[in-house]
């Protein structure tokens, strides 16, 4: 699996923060974190500029048969069981997982019609160093209820 994020130059917070929860899951899901670079913007510059770059890099980052999640806050929506059985079903398909983190300006339309499923962590818009924390928490909170681990309290 990949979290592939639009954005560099993060808080030290942010990479503390994901590296702790990936390092737990290492051992039976590995996640790799690919950051590019943001699209220029300027005043003088349209957003679309930016975002069509963007789109340029992250579609040129995937791998041509993996499962590609883009995160939109008008994406599906889980609770945590929900987020472990959608993890549960992706293990068994046996595809790789890119997931994916659009700049300040979203995506693309050329990437929300390349991604096989959209979804929302929040219907709140988050920053996006709070994302990728948020994000690797989500996904070690649904390995860890796959595995019976007791991290997970309801």
């Amino acid at each position: 699996m990949r979290i592939i994020a639009v954005g560099t130059r993060m808080p030290a917070w942010v990479g503390a923060g994901c590296d702790d929860y990936l390092k737990r899951l290492r051992a039976a899901l590995r996640i790799d974190v690919v950051e590019l670079p943001p699209g220029p913007r300027s005043a003088s510059a349209p957003v679309t500029r930016a975002m069509q770059d963007e789109a340029r890099r992250l579609l040129g980052s995937l791998a041509k048969d993996e499962y590609v999640v883009a995160l939109d806050e008008r994406g599906k929506a889980f609770s945590s069981l929900e987020l472990s059985g959608w993890l549960a079903d992706r293990m068994r398909e046996g595809r790789d997982v890119a997931i994916l983190i659009g700049g300040p300006d979203g995506f693309a339309p050329e990437v929300c019609a390349r991604a096989d499923f959209t979804w929302s962590l929040s219907r709140l818009t988050l920053p996006h160093a709070l994302v990728r924390v948020v994000l690797a928490e989500q996904l070690y909170r649904a390995h860890t209820l796959l595995t019976g681990h007791p991290y997970h309290r309801a």
